[in-house]
């Protein structure tokens, strides 16, 4: 039996964990074996870019921090090496980046993850994935916006063009 402060210390990195998964608005649980550490370094730099937490955690220390929550149901993967990538702000950046990963890398797999409180399988990992980026999607709405106003813009040049060519000019 682990000593009293052994216990303390792992009960504050459960209710740690328990918080940081509270905060997140999305979530993805991976299976990192047999990564190496180049491509592990590569990883991790481009989930920081993107504002997304990861970390490697124990399989029990996870286990607690979900017990009990609507995150509960990520218990029956939590066995091997597990790994978290957690989002406090896009909903799709973390899968997007480990899904793209994965396939490049046979050893490493995604379990589970959750999306606002709830746990969600891999078929709605992927199609979180498929989902553009914000900015390309701010774009898309911006183009869509934009365009019945250039297109305003262009009919009132044309009939100012049309006009204007048949008028002598004022002297």
């Amino acid at each position: 039996m682990p000593n009293a402060k052994v216990l303390e210390q792992k009960q504050q990195l459960v209710a740690d964990l328990k918080e940081k998964l509270s905060a997140a608005v999305a979530g993805i649980v991976v299976d990192y074996k047999g990564t190496t550490v180049e491509d592990d370094t590569k990883l991790r730099k481009e989930l920081r870019e993107a504002g997304i937490q990861y970390f490697v955690v124990k399989n029990t220390l996870l286990s607690r921090a979900v017990e009990g929550t609507d995150l509960a149901g990520m218990q029956s993967v939590l066995e091997g090496t597990t790994a978290i990538a957690l989002s406090n702000e896009d909903y799709t950046a973390a899968a997007r980046i480990l899904s793209k990963f994965a396939e490049d890398h046979e050893n490493f797999n995604i379990k589970t993850g959750f999306l606002d409180g709830e746990v969600i399988g891999l078929d709605k990992i992927d199609a979180l994935a498929k989902l553009p980026t914000k900015e390309v999607l701010l774009a898309t709405v911006c183009n869509v916006f934009q365009a019945p106003i250039a297109a305003f813009a262009r009919a009132v040049q044309a009939i100012v063009d049309k006009n204007g060519e048949g008028e002598p000019a004022a002297e």
